[in-house]
């Protein structure tokens, strides 16, 4: 059965006619040409599909449309602020860090990574193994995705800081 959503996917409020059984990553795949987010496994095990709905990470592949309706739904092309030229401090983490090499898992070593610097600004290593723990990379660069994660965290607190100077 068809049903109407509405969600906001970057910014941007999209209203769609979905089926019930339509997965979150099929309609922003097929339907708005978001790329981003990737089918892997289809079963929420390998984290390709990572998107964050309300600044949540979640699995597109397993998550219905339908469950969306209402939700903020930022993806990795919603990171980066195209206006100044900049990539988002995590994105940046992983450019210096040289934390991809197929850029399969990418996207979900990315969006979890923005989850778990918002709910925690400057974790040890061994917490950012554990929060990447469900996201697979096919190509064993888990050395340089950790440390690209710590690069993060140390951008992010850089522009945390001139941001507190700024206002002061």
């Amino acid at each position: 059965m068809d049903r109407a959503i509405e969600i906001a996917v970057n910014g941007q409020t999209r209203k769609l006619l979905v089926d019930d059984r339509r997965t979150l990553l099929d309609v922003l795949r097929s339907d708005l040409a978001v790329t981003g987010p990737k089918y892997g496994c289809g079963l929420a095990q390998c984290g390709a599909c990572t998107v964050l709905v309300d600044g949540d990470p979640a699995r597109a592949c397993v998550l219905r449309a339908a469950k969306a309706d209402g939700a903020a739904i930022t993806t990795l092309e919603g990171l980066a602020d195209p206006s100044a030229g900049t990539l988002h401090p995590v994105q940046q983490g992983f450019v210096d860090a040289a934390g991809a090499q197929c850029g399969y898992c990418l996207n979900g070593m990315i969006m979890t990574t923005v989850a778990l610097l918002k709910a925690n600004p400057n974790p040890c290593e061994q917490e950012v193994r554990e929060a990447l723990r469900h996201n697979l990379c096919r190509c064993g660069t888990h050395k340089e995705i950790v440390a690209s994660v710590l690069r993060a965290a140390e951008l992010m607190g850089e522009a945390a800081s001139q941001a507190s100077e700024a206002s002061a």
